[in-house]
Formats: C-alpha cells, sequence, structure tokens
C-alpha cells in the first residue's frame, strides 16, 4: 500500500500505541484518529448502507463515539481496521433498526372507544382532558384530533420525536389513573 494512502496519520504511527492510547483516554490520540480515518469510515458506511450522505455521517458519528468510549488497544492496523468495519456496520444497522421502529410506531393506528360504549367513561375522561394545561392538550389534538405523527408535532414543537412520544406517554398514563381513581 503506497504510504499516502495510509489511513493513520504518519507512515510510523504504531497502531499499537494509537489504539491504546484512545482506550487510555487521550484526547489528542483520538483527534489523530479521527481526522486519519474519517473519510475510510464514511467509505465504509457508503459501501455497508448504500444510503445518502447524512445518514452515513450519523452512522459515522456513532462509530467515532464507539472509538472513544469501547476502543480496544489492538495490535496492527489489519486488527484496527476489521475492527472499525464490525462497529460502522453494527452502528448502521442500529440506525436502520430504529429507524423501522420509529415508522412502525408512527404508522400505529390511534386506538379510540367506540362511540356506543362506556358513555360515562368517555365523560369522565373528557372532564380530566379539560383539567389539563394547555400544552398537553395541545399535544393529545395534534396526535389525536388531528392524527398527526410523532414527528410533526415534535417539529411544531421543537421537540425530539422521543420526547413527544414520552410526553404523550405521560399524560395518557396519568389521565388513565384519574379516571380509574
Amino acid at each position: 500500500m503506497d504510504e499516502r494512502a495510509r489511513p493513520h496519520s504518519q507512515p510510523g504511527d504504531d497502531i499499537a500505541a494509537l489504539t491504546a492510547a484512545i482506550a487510555a483516554g487521550d484526547g489528542e490520540a483520538f483527534a489523530g484518529f479521527y481526522r486519519a480515518w474519517f473519510d475510510r469510515a464514511h467509505a465504509m458506511a457508503r459501501r455497508s448502507t448504500g444510503r445518502d450522505e447524512s445518514f452515513c455521517l450519523d452512522v459515522v458519528q456513532d462509530a467515532m463515539l464507539r472509538v472513544v468510549r469501547r476502543l480496544p488497544p489492538l495490535p496492527n492496523e489489519a486488527a484496527l481496521a476489521a475492527w472499525l468495519a464490525r462497529t460502522i456496520e453494527r452502528c448502521a444497522l442500529d440506525r436502520l433498526r430504529a429507524e423501522e421502529r420509529r415508522r412502525r410506531h408512527e404508522r400505529r393506528p390511534v386506538t379510540t372507544p367506540e362511540s356506543d360504549s362506556a358513555p360515562d367513561l368517555r365523560d369522565a375522561a373528557w372532564a380530566r382532558v379539560n383539567d389539563l394545561s394547555p400544552e398537553q392538550q395541545e399535544l393529545l389534538a395534534a396526535r389525536y384530533a388531528r392524527d398527526w405523527t410523532l414527528a410533526r408535532i415534535g417539529a411544531a414543537l421543537g421537540l425530539s420525536t422521543g420526547a413527544v412520544d414520552g410526553r404523550l406517554n405521560r399524560i395518557l398514563s396519568a389521565l388513565r389513573r384519574s379516571i380509574s381513581s
């Protein structure tokens, strides 16, 4: 391999020392690793996912976080390249799975009680909804009255999808508890 094409920053770098330094928390060692291996990591992410630039950059970011947290001392460049390739594949798979979970969650049908069943329960629920804060009422209205996705609600309110989901779950749990008590 031509020395100029080597992924580490200088021809004489010792991979064992570099990976040991990163594992020990050496920020400068990681910065050098990042500069030297970023392009290679990005190419690995592109090959393993076939996805767009943004997705691949997210995968590389996740992989670099794992480098900081979990990189073991490795004996040579081949071992480091193999470890990084496995890490990128795992990060890509994690992101793809998270995307699929989010899609399934957002496609989940909204369940509402039948119009004829339990009118007293429905009245009690509406009474409790009126006791909620305006922010909580807005979240419920956006999700169930307007049928907005979690992502759309989050974008409108400046929240992440997970934050919207968590808040809705807490509101609904509190409503269930107040109605059943």
